[in-house]
């Protein structure tokens, strides 16, 4: 049979971009394939006003592995990190404030004023908390294995993660486990007793889930969002210059320069599949093209149940994948800004909203706005990661004027009465009106918003359910679960086609991990079948 490529790569997200650049690094043909016109999916940068961009979904790149940009040479291609003295600033109910710094010595300053024995337990909690973390990104950047057939460079990898586990010591180790499937309240509740401290810290604990942060396993992303830089205890961020979407033009561009094909404009209508294996695709206007492997980026129920199709796929797979948890629970508001909004709380130091700008003033406040979404309805009180990035970059908006995003949450994928189509623009003025409430000019400021719902991200980014994990980061759903029982690492039940996104090991986040060690796979495997 011929061939046109070696590798098609379905989406040109940041996994998908990363598949298609390490692949054409390592002297593949490559074909990538966008149904959007636009490169960067989640990851993206969009002009949605003429002089204001902003980061539509992702707010930043504090989890990118530093694997994947030093293999790819991003930095030759333009990308360029911007970081904030802040972490996280949490203006509260009469007009006070608490302010986390990457300095977590002037975090602890800070937690003073809230609670001197707060204070005290927060540099060795930020130390354990780092400690812990640290072991999770190299649990991440592991090839996952299988429960037979490992290869030993795959069996040495886990074994070197279970020396830095017992490199803890035991204390230490017990405890890792012992907090993994913990829920974050309990956790946080364990070390702290400021109401404001623990809701600040629970907000990462919950970021993509439609869970509270009492639910079990919240512990767990609560560590996994500090996999990055340190952030001062709160969630690693790290702004590239230009916006989240230069990551993805720095991929493409990597790709690009080792020879790989990249299409935007061109949705994938189908995943040719004979004799068992991924032969290829069809595209929507009806091309076929041929390849020796197919790499996707989409979410595991887009890729199997929609491109594949039931027919080729077993019931017992087909049962999983229709189980599988997909629940989108974020909406974010865009606004363009004539000025800075003033934040009584800050105390007039701007500085303070150079990195996210929190409303989860205690653990109660957020359970009860999960509880609304669990009910199918817009949380009444929304919790709300807000951030300012043309503080940081001024190049986002025109000179003298801000760019300012909201992270809504929670904004169930499935409303339990009305649409999303009829319910957005409410969404967008409870945001705005909660936001208002601590800083008092933000109207007068506002001179354009758009609002993303959570269907709108399933319509416009191709995300199922609106889920930006590509599937639940539960329990049930992490390593050798993910995205489903009968992975072996990347390669799917279809011989020659793998999943390389978000909903494959480790998971969510603009780590890029997915689409490099997907791409390590499929090249391994399909260089050995080809000789």
């Amino acid at each position: 049979m011929s061939r046109d490529f070696d590798f098609i790569v379905i989406g040109g997200g940041h996994n998908g971009l990363t598949a298609a650049a390490w692949l054409a690094k390592a002297g593949r043909r490559v074909l990538l394939l966008e149904a959007r016109q636009t490169l960067g999916g989640s990851a993206a940068t969009e002009e949605l006003f003429p002089g204001f961009h902003f980061n539509t979904a992702a707010p930043d790149a504090g989890l990118l592995a530093p694997q994947v940009a030093a293999e790819l040479g991003l930095h030759k291609h333009g990308l360029d990190f911007v970081a904030s003295q802040a972490a996280a600033f949490a203006p509260l109910a009469g007009g006070r404030g608490l302010t986390l710094w990457r300095d977590a010595e002037r975090s602890a300053m800070e937690i003073a004023a809230f609670s001197a024995a707060d204070a005290k337990a927060f540099l060795p909690f930020h130390r354990r908390t780092r400690r812990f973390a640290a072991v999770l990104a190299k649990m991440a950047a592991l090839q996952p294995f299988a429960l037979k057939s490992n290869s030993l460079r795959t069996l040495a990898g886990w074994a070197r993660l279970a020396l830095s586990l017992r490199a803890l010591g035991g204390r230490d180790m017990m405890e890792f486990l012992r907090v993994l499937p913990m829920g974050a309240a309990h956790y946080l509740n364990e070390h702290f007793e400021s109401d404001a401290l623990k809701g600040l810290l629970a907000y990462a604990s919950t970021v993509g889930l439609m869970q509270g942060p009492r639910a079990s396993g919240t512990a767990f992303m609560l560590l996994y969002q500090q996999m990055g830089a340190d952030n001062g205890a709160y969630r690693s961020s790290l702004l590239p210059r230009g916006g989240v979407g230069r990551l993805s033009t720095a991929l493409a561009a990597a790709a690009q320069a080792h020879g790989a094909e990249l299409r935007t404009g061109t949705p994938v209508a189908a995943i040719l599949c004979e004799d068992g294996r991924a032969a290829g695709v069809r595209l929507a206007s009806g091309e076929e093209v041929r390849a020796g492997a197919v790499l996707s980026s989409a979410d595991p129920r887009r890729t199997f149940l929609s491109l594949v199709g039931g027919p080729q796929l077993g019931p017992r797979f087909s049962r999983r994948l229709r189980s599988l948890k997909l629940r989108g629970s974020t909406a974010s508001v865009h606004l363009a800004l004539s000025g800075l909004p003033e934040f009584p709380a800050a105390a007039g130091d701007p500085s303070r909203l150079d990195g996210a700008i929190v409303i989860s003033p205690s653990l109660d406040y957020a359970e009860q706005a999960y509880d609304d979404a669990k009910h199918g309805r817009i949380a009444r009180r929304p919790v709300l990661e807000a951030r300012i990035p043309s503080l940081l970059d001024a190049g986002l908006a025109p000179q003298g004027q801000h760019t300012l995003s909201i992270l809504f949450r929670y904004a169930p994928h499935q409303l339990a009465e009305g649409d999303w189509d009829a319910e957005r623009e409410r969404l967008g003025d409870l945001a705005v009106d909660t936001l208002t409430q601590h800083a008092p000019n933000l109207k007068s400021l506002i001179s354009d918003r758009h609002t993303i719902t959570p269907l709108d991200y399933e319509r416009d980014y191709g995300l199922s359910g609106g889920g930006e994990m590509h599937g639940q980061m539960g329990l049930d759903q992490l390593l050798l679960m993910r995205p489903t029982p009968g992975f072996i690492g990347y390669r799917s039940p279809i011989d020659s086609l793998y999943v390389c996104g978000a909903g494959a090991h480790p998971g969510g986040g603009v780590t890029g991990l997915p689409g490099l060690l997907a791409a390590r796979q499929a090249a391994k495997e399909g260089y050995a079948k080809q000789t």
